[in-house]
């Protein structure tokens, strides 16, 4: 009967991994939903929708100006998708790039014309309201119902001093909610002033109070918004009631805050771009994934026999439904949301390793088959919680601190973490009970763990250490010496210093490939450059070209090599240069963002180990893999841009998974250790015991990234070697650093920690 039960289970899991399968690949419905096909890509992989706005009577726009309006405009279209871009191009005008959606149209008619929004009293010189047609009272937001009458313009208003204040001193705009009379919750518009803009504010409320007037919020050509002022406000806050719904609200806010741009910008073009890497890409990316899959499955089998035969299958359950909730969710998938994927993966098969490790080590010990399974996990799970609750606060604090490509990034490996460690705990536990449930219970298919060599890491630690100071004095001479060539410190990509766009309207269309291999290159013999973009403009002959910034000798060159090459006209080539589309202000949220998350981090590894030591250990190891995958760009020469925060964050989380696991088997010897001998001997026994699973885990996510390597285009392999080098550097991190640097910690820096220990 108990065979019998296991048998129809094992037939529910093949056919939920059937399942899961053919939707992944033909999804459901006519949308097919679930479907790799129905997953929204990002610009470099599926292109999307260019947006350039000109800012309106300015020839030398305030840099201040410019550099906020992009920033706000940035956080506005980030509702479209992560992993939208907004950069300066040419002095006056500025680009947004937004990925996985094609209907421009309504993207710009969700926008309306940033910066055009004023706040007006509501009276003429005779005390009454005729700035408006009011077709109707407003009841929350509903636009279209107020217009401007005859005869009265932005202008005559702004000279008649009836204009209160512009969008650009409102500094925040958000939906919430408040209490109302009767006690319950009302959808709200919360609104702030700058310092100039709540003076204002006030000597206008102060004088439409006294005479119960309004004060109207015109935007884009009508007015959106016209409350009555119900007291005199003077603190720079204020509330507009009335919504229908919180969504009333939302919308509200929304036009608001994209209103209230310190410059006014009108639409100079729009148009849908191809994608950056093409559809090669894609096909390669999923030849490498096939083939990082099998390498897996056959190193799982070959290692841990019916264990690995679980774990294989368990790891096919979590593609399907890695598949599944992208696509359900709707989240954007580009290279950093891929490293996000990988790191994920490493971190399921990983929690396999541990789990069978320790099953092993049981059985080892003497314990029956079905014992030994039921005590590795229990031992096991402590280590899977911490290390994947580490890297999942990380994940959290970049997705709500981040922008642009680092929240792509972020919602990957939150979602990737979450459905791992349901995978490991659960999918691959059922699948081996099942196993066992069929009469598969001879210790001989399980394998036994060997008796781990004691390997000497406390001694040797000063050469470890000095070899680290080398390859970190190695990495700041590389600097230097390219700094003083003229070449900088490192080669920056086009995300980071910008440079210029190139566009060009041939006489035929080209496919992605054929300009890769041709014109491309013509371009970059022509100027001398070895760093090209390519986007292609949907339904014209247009290509766009991003190059690092070109001289006027080499846009010459670049231009009479089109000519005699292509027979594109002279009046075809419009070059412009264009500001890099990682802003200062995206790269210090990055960077507070992952100095919130260590912090955190540091705090939860305190409170789980009791110990601060550990987390500072931790912190010392994740900062020394930070600084080698750093020199590794600093030697190698590859471009520095948007996928550099992407891999530096992908090795953090993967390093700190790694390290916890060594530090939770300190934590589980530690009570047999009191003196500084036995310190060094339970440092080396509980390294020398994981030594195996942490070469395991690196082999298998070694893999996955090296295949990457290897079939991937050219941008995909400059995405994947820093990677393989983060994985043997956290690897080495892990054994070699992290742990002998807690040996020191503890037995040096006593006083220190007394209080806190």
């Amino acid at each position: 009967m108990k065979r019998l039960k296991s048998i129809l289970a094992l037939i529910v899991v093949l056919a939920l991994l059937g399942g899961l399968g053919y939707t992944a690949v033909y999804g459901l419905g006519e949308d097919k939903s679930g479907s790799l096909s129905s997953i929204s890509l990002g610009l470099d992989l599926a292109g999307g929708v260019s947006i350039t706005y000109e800012v309106v009577g300015e020839t030398n726009t305030d840099k201040e100006d410019m550099s906020d309006t992009i920033y706000k405009l940035q956080q506005r279209v980030d509702q479209y998708s992560t992993e939208a871009q907004v950069y300066q191009e040419g002095s006056n005008r500025i680009n947004i790039e937004i990925p996985g959606v094609t209907d421009a149209n309504k993207i710009l008619e969700e926008l309306g014309q940033p910066g055009n929004l004023y706040f007006i009293r509501q009276t003429d010189d005779d005390g009454n309201p005729n700035y408006y047609d009011a077709g109707e009272e407003m009841l929350g937001f509903k636009a279209g119902i107020y217009e401007l009458t005859e005869g009265k313009t932005i202008e005559s208003l702004t000279e008649s001093g009836d204009i209160v204040l512009s969008g650009s001193d409102v500094t925040a705009a958000q939906a919430v909610y408040q209490q109302d009379s009767y006690g319950g919750n009302e959808a709200v518009v919360s609104l702030e002033f700058s310092e100039a803009g709540a003076k204002a504010f006030a000597e206008a409320t102060k004088r439409a109070f006294s005479k119960s007037e309004s004060i109207g919020i015109y935007y884009d050509g009508e007015f959106i918004s016209v409350p009555m002022v119900q007291a005199e406000i003077t603190d720079g806050k204020a509330v507009i009631t009335g919504m229908r719904d919180y969504e009333s609200a939302q919308s509200l806010a929304s036009m608001i805050r994209i209103g209230g741009l310190k410059l006014q910008l009108n639409e100079l073009r729009s148009n849908v771009v191809g994608a950056q890497l093409g559809s090669n890409a894609i096909r390669t990316s999923l030849y490498a994934a096939a083939v990082g899959f099998a390498l897996i499955a056959i190193f799982m089998i070959a290692f841990f026999r019916i264990l690995g035969v679980s774990a294989t299958l368990a790891l096919a359950f979590y593609c399907g439904a890695i598949v599944f909730l992208l696509s359900a969710f709707e989240m954007t998938l580009t290279l950093p949301g891929i490293a996000g994927i990988i790191l994920s993966i490493g971190m399921a098969v990983d929690a396999n390793v541990l789990v069978f490790s320790r099953i092993r080590e049981e059985i080892a010990g003497g314990k029956a088959v079905d014992e030994a399974r039921k005590s590795g996990y229990n031992k096991a799970l402590s280590s899977i919680i911490d290390g994947n609750v580490t890297t999942l606060i990380v994940a959290i604090v970049l997705r709500i601190g981040g922008t642009g490509s680092i929240k792509g990034f972020a919602e990957t490996l939150m979602l990737g973490i979450i459905l791992s460690m349901f995978t490991a705990l659960v999918v691959t536990r059922v699948i081996t009970n099942i196993f066992y449930g069929l009469g598969l219970q001879n210790p001989v298919l399980y394998g036994k763990a060997k008796k781990a060599k004691i390997i000497d890491f406390v001694a040797k630690r000063k050469i470890f250490y000095a070899i680290s100071c080398l390859v970190f004095v190695i990495g700041i001479a590389a600097m230097g010496i390219n700094a003083s060539q003229g070449k900088g410190a490192f080669n920056y990509s086009l995300d980071f210093v910008g440079g210029t766009s190139t566009t060009v309207t041939f006489d035929k269309a080209y496919t992605l490939e054929e300009l890769e291999s041709t014109v491309a290159a013509d371009i970059k013999n022509a100027a001398g450059i070895d760093q090209l973009q390519i986007q292609t403009v949907a339904g014209t002959n247009q290509v766009i070209f991003k190059t690092s910034t070109l001289s006027v000798d080499q846009r010459e060159k670049v231009d009479e090599a089109l000519v005699n090459n292509y027979g594109v006209s002279a009046d075809n080539i419009a070059a412009e240069t264009i500001s890099s589309t990682i802003s200062s202000e995206m790269r210090t949220a990055a960077v507070e963002a992952l100095i919130v998350a260590l912090i955190l981090m540091l705090i939860y590894i305190w409170i789980r180990f009791k110990d601060i030591k550990f987390g500072a250990a931790a912190i010392i190891a994740l900062a020394h893999d930070a600084i080698v995958v750093v020199v590794a760009y600093a030697l190698t020469r590859l471009a520095v841009g948007s996928t550099f925060i992407a891999v530096v964050l992908t090795i953090i989380g993967y390093s700190i998974n790694d390290t916890i696991v060594t530090f939770d088997r300190i934590r589980e010897n530690l009570h047999n250790a009191t003196s500084k001998k036995e310190m060094a001997e339970l440092v080396n026994t509980s390294v020398s015991q994981t030594l195996t699973r942490s070469l395991f885990t690196s082999a298998t996510t070694f893999f996955t990234v090296a295949a990457l390597y290897v079939f991937g285009v050219a941008d995909i392999k400059a995405f994947a070697l820093p990677l393989m080098v983060g994985v043997i550097c956290g690897t080495y991190s892990s054994i070699f650093i992290a742990s002998p640097m807690w040996y020191d910690l503890k037995n040096n820096f006593k006083t220190f920690f007394a209080k806190k220990a």
